[in-house]
């Protein structure tokens, strides 16, 4: 039996136990609530030190949780393989140290440490009592712990669910995602498995799912597969892996990966939070998928509205399709755009694509893309571009290709690239799809209308300018410029050519010689047939003696590069600013020195100024 001194000592010890747990309140944090306690029998049995020790399942160790002495806790040898008895007592000289086994329902809960003066001498009864009390406090402490520990976690349950409802924002619904885990499993290590088409910031702790040959985590593929926890015990490791679907009412949108050292069986309890955790962020981050989704659709159509509109303002070709490269570059992110027009089976590369295009590095891609296209008809879309390029390892990594088809006809390709893998989303690659779907008519009607244009003011055989084309080039330059040379052509003995070789010689003699021309003026000037074997150069803000050695340079070369050989006669005129004089001038002073040219034995350039007429 107690003693008496033991009995009041114990007594008062309750006494003062009850007042403070009436007016304790931090019941939340369990290693604070127990030094207190702790403290409290340190001063009521004035004893040397107290120190509590909580059973390892894993390590089958006991670890000091809490202890009333300053500085390290004294290292003593605990028994840990199933103690005969419950209470032990070493004597160490001038103090004694006595471990007392606390149970619940035959299992280790504990070790209780009461080290004290040796010359107190307390009674082994006294210290069963302090055995059977203790293990029923601290197994309702650790209840009591739990319990408001879990109200807290729930409470901030209810705080992470208000706050990732109130925002529309994919990013903000991840990191609060976080943030909660952070604060309720601050010993865990968690991630985010979200698949390629997530595009979010570095800091936050993400992996991505990947849906091929990815055997490191199964786990989480099956979690994600299935919309089912998934767990991973490992006694080996020392561990246990949860894996919870992110899951809102119209799929799974992620996996949290939480990983809990020192545990080999995760517990029931947090199964289930973690479970709500991550049913509320799937719905979360459902709705603001959603919405921005529904923001997405909205710029989307937009940005077709927008284009559209500016395409079918009449644009140039090249016009057109320099303002589609930069709305896709904009829009996407591109890194290089190609447009592609498909002719029998050449691939003409339309102007307005990027510069990347012309390289020979290109030359796979366009390959790769064209191929697939002709063959499957369908569009191409990689995150991870298996292309044969050079250098060895492939430059762009992320590929969209969409088809240009009207009418049913395959027309061309638009290729979009980028040096990143999985760069762009399937959103992308949808409005893209959209983008090439609208405009490929804009940019049909844009080529039909300049081929028209261009028979307006092309001749047909020669594909020189027209007389016409030429008038009203020569009148705007006579406005702007300050001078200008005009040379007239003719092609002498014309006539013979066709009684001898018949009139298809007779044409393609023609187009010789406007090839020598197309060939040796500049692309502002205009070359144009003037009728019949006549044909016609405008030279603005070309002096006149540069003027005559271009007629010179043109006879020579018709001289030498025609077949059947022909020769040509040159009459030239030219105008400065500051006499008054319509082109019609101009004309007749060229036509009078191609006279004289014919007259003085052909194959000559003759020159009539305002004043003079001699041989060049």
């Amino acid at each position: 039996m107690m003693k008496v001194e033991e009995q009041e000592a114990y007594t008062a010890f309750k006494e003062k136990f009850f007042d403070w747990l009436l007016l304790y309140e931090d019941y939340g944090h369990f290693s604070k609530m127990m030094l207190n306690l702790l403290l409290l029998l340190k001063q009521e049995l004035m004893v040397r030190e107290v120190t509590l020790f909580l059973f390892d399942p894993i390590k089958k160790t006991f670890y000091p949780e809490v202890t009333t002495r300053e500085g390290d806790i004294l290292s003593v040898e605990i028994q840990t393989t199933h103690p005969e008895k419950n209470i032990y007592v070493h004597d160490y000289g001038e103090y004694t140290s006595v471990q007392i086994f606390l149970r619940r329902s035959e299992e280790f809960i504990g070790v209780l440490q009461i080290l004290y003066e040796s010359h107190q001498q307390w009674s082994l009864s006294f210290f069963e009592r302090i055995e059977k009390d203790f293990s029923r406090l601290l197994s309702k402490m650790k209840r009591i712990s739990r319990g408001l520990s879990e109200e807290k976690r729930y409470e901030r349950l209810h705080h992470f669910t208000a706050k990732i409802h109130a925002s529309m924002k994919i990013e903000d619904v991840l990191e609060e995602i976080i943030e909660t885990l952070r604060e309720v499993y601050p010993s865990f290590t968690y991630y985010l498995f979200l698949s390629h088409d997530h595009q979010y910031h570095d800091h936050l702790p993400i992996k991505m799912l990947m849906f091929e040959n990815d055997e490191e985590n199964i786990g989480a593929m099956q979690a994600f597969l299935t919309g089912k926890i998934q767990l991973e015990d490992s006694i080996a490791l020392q561990r246990s892996i949860l894996y919870a679907p992110i899951k809102g009412a119209q799929g799974v949108y992620g996996v949290i990966e939480i990983i809990a050292p020192h545990i080999m069986e995760f517990p029931k309890s947090e199964m289930n939070f973690i479970s709500l955790l991550a049913n509320t962020a799937g719905s979360a981050l459902e709705n603001a998928k959603l919405y921005e989704q529904s923001r997405r659709l909205v710029a989307d159509l937009q940005l077709i509205n927008e284009t559209m509109h500016r395409l079918n303002a009449n644009l140039r070709l090249q016009d057109a399709l320099e303002f589609m490269t930069e709305q896709i570059k904009l829009s996407f992110g591109a890194e290089e755009v190609g447009f592609f027009l498909f002719d029998s089976e050449k691939k003409k590369m339309l102007p307005g694509s990027t510069p990347f295009f012309q390289s020979r590095q290109a030359k796979k891609y366009i390959e790769f893309v064209s191929k697939r296209i002709r063959t499957e008809r369908d569009m191409v879309f990689l995150g991870e571009a298996k292309i044969d390029a050079s250098p060895p390892f492939p430059l762009f990594h992320s590929l969209m290709a969409v088809p240009m088809v009207q009418n049913g006809r395959l027309k061309g390709v638009v290729i979009v690239l980028h040096r990143q893998p999985y760069h762009f989303t399937f959103e992308m690659f949808k409005l893209l799809q959209s983008l090439i779907h609208h405009s490929t008519l804009a940019f049909t009607n844009a080529m039909l209308r300049e081929e028209l244009e261009n028979l307006v003011v092309t001749d047909y055989l020669t594909k020189l300018y027209s007389r016409h084309y030429l008038d009203e080039q020569l009148q705007k330059s006579m406005e702007r410029d300050a001078f200008g040379t005009f040379i007239l052509i003719d092609i002498d003995n014309f006539k013979e050519i066709n009684d001898t070789y018949g009139h298809q010689t007779g044409d393609d003699v023609i187009i010789q010689v406007a090839n020598v021309i197309k060939q040796n003026i500049r692309e502002s000037d205009i070359g144009a047939r003037w009728g019949g074997e006549e044909l016609a150069i405008y030279l603005p803000k070309v002096g006149l003696a540069t003027g005559i050695s271009i007629a010179n340079r043109l006879a020579t070369k018709v001289r030498n590069e025609t077949n059947p050989p022909v020769t040509v006669s040159c009459g030239v005129s030219y105008w400065k600013k500051n006499r008054y004089e319509e082109a019609t001038d101009l004309f007749k002073r060229a036509d009078e020195a191609l006279y004289m040219a014919k007259r003085s034995g052909k194959n000559c350039v003759f020159v009539k100024d305002y004043h003079h007429q001699y041989k060049a």
